[in-house]
């Protein structure tokens, strides 16, 4: 597979909290799904936010198809946070997938068929004139990666994509990233839920405390677990990995 993204020695530091990432490589393959797992203050959020160009490193470099992130255009990469409301800005369904590709001014036509594309693609042509506040927990999820999709991204950060959803909002966000896996899109999922999604990863990376501590396959990654990093494996639970789904 091809590299599509590099993240070179990372370092951040913030004044109240001090090391967040301490000298942090990570190379991601295009088309694959990528699992970043680590207890809460690991350093995921961060790391993506860097990733991504929403937040500037102390030290070290990003490339984007081998070119720094800052000279990347706009769109290439999207992050869909923990919060879906937070990432929710129109006044209707249509408005808010729309924000994204006016943004990047393209034409009416074009802004209004890659909305429409969007939202069939997450199931949600029917809320098409609903407010983003009438909707559950798993279609505010839904509406944020369809914002992502219509700006054309070939790179999909989720953080937390699972937090504070019941039984059904994780299934439909489940169904989400099986939809996107089936595009051969590129998948970075942000958890420490291994047991709803471990079974669609092709790899698996546990930070902890701003530390890369491993990096593999997930099989591999499970059998080198340190209960000190504070990411529980699932097969306590499940028999197999190819179980680690809800789905």
């Amino acid at each position: 597979m091809e590299k599509i993204l590099s993240l070179r020695n990372i370092s951040k530091r913030f004044p109240d909290k001090g090391v967040v990432l301490e000298n942090v490589s990570l190379d991601v393959f295009e088309g694959e799904c990528l699992v970043l797992a680590g207890a809460n203050g690991s350093g995921k959020t961060v790391l993506m936010r860097i990733a991504c160009g929403l937040m500037e490193p102390d030290a070290g470099e990003i490339l984007f198809r081998g070119m720094p992130i800052n000279k990347v255009k706009r769109g290439s990469i999207g992050m869909v946070f923990q919060e879906a409301d937070n990432q929710i800005l129109g006044e209707t369904v249509a408005e808010d997938v729309a924000f994204g590709p006016k943004n990047l001014r393209l034409s009416k036509e074009e802004v209004k068929r890659r909305a429409d594309v969007a939202l069939s693609a997450m199931g949600l042509t029917e809320k098409y004139e609903y407010s983003p506040r009438r909707l559950s927990g798993g279609e505010k999820r839904r509406l944020a990666v369809a914002g992502v999709l219509a700006m054309g991204c070939e790179t999909l950060i989720m953080d937390e994509p699972f937090a504070n959803l019941d039984w059904q909002g994780v299934r439909q966000t489940l169904e989400v990233v099986v939809q996107i896996k089936a595009q051969s899109k590129t998948l970075i999922i942000l958890t420490h839920e291994l047991e709803k999604i471990l079974a669609f990863a092709d790899r698996l990376v546990i930070l902890e405390h701003g530390s890369l501590r491993v990096n593999g396959k997930p099989i591999d990654v499970l059998d080198r677990l340190d209960p000190n990093w504070g990411v529980r494996d699932p097969r306590s639970s499940y028999a197999t990995i190819a179980d680690c789904t809800w789905l």
